[in-house]
């Protein structure tokens, strides 16, 4: 004979809030990354699975480079059955990152391929700072 142990109404809600609606863990899940540096570039590399390409948009303003990915997986159930659980993330997401006001988007260079957005910055030249003290000389 086989036992099913009965599930007391704590029981539900401890499963409930394990649901990465309540932990967070939907958000560390997104848009992982990776930055590089190389000798005369930067390499960023985005994991976005599930992801087609023209489903991402990146754009620069006031020196940021803005990262945005939507994603839309067909929900209509079948008369077949019904979902019971979905785990498969549909929505959009996005991601900046400062990279300085003198890059162009013609020096950044960009692919896609097997769910991972691999991005390529330019290294600018660092502007020379000045001497953190400076001294003025008093006159007569």
């Amino acid at each position: 004979m086989l036992m099913i142990p009965k599930k007391n109404n704590f029981d539900v809600f401890e499963e409930m809030f394990k649901d990465p609606f309540f932990t967070g863990e939907r958000e560390s899940r997104l848009m992982r990354t990776d930055i590089k540096e190389n000798n005369d570039s930067f390499t960023i590399d985005i994991d976005m699975p599930g992801y087609e390409k023209e489903d991402i948009k990146m754009e620069i303003e006031d020196g940021y480079l803005t990262v945005h990915g939507k994603v839309n997986k067909n929900t209509e159930q079948k008369e077949d059955g019904k979902y019971v659980r979905k785990e498969r993330y549909t929505g959009e997401c996005t991601r900046s990152f400062y990279i300085g006001e003198d890059i162009k988007e013609e020096d950044i260079k960009a692919s896609f391929r097997n769910g991972t957005l691999s991005i390529s910055l330019p290294k600018k030249e660092a502007q020379k700072e000045l001497p953190k003290k400076r001294y003025i000389e008093i006159g007569d």
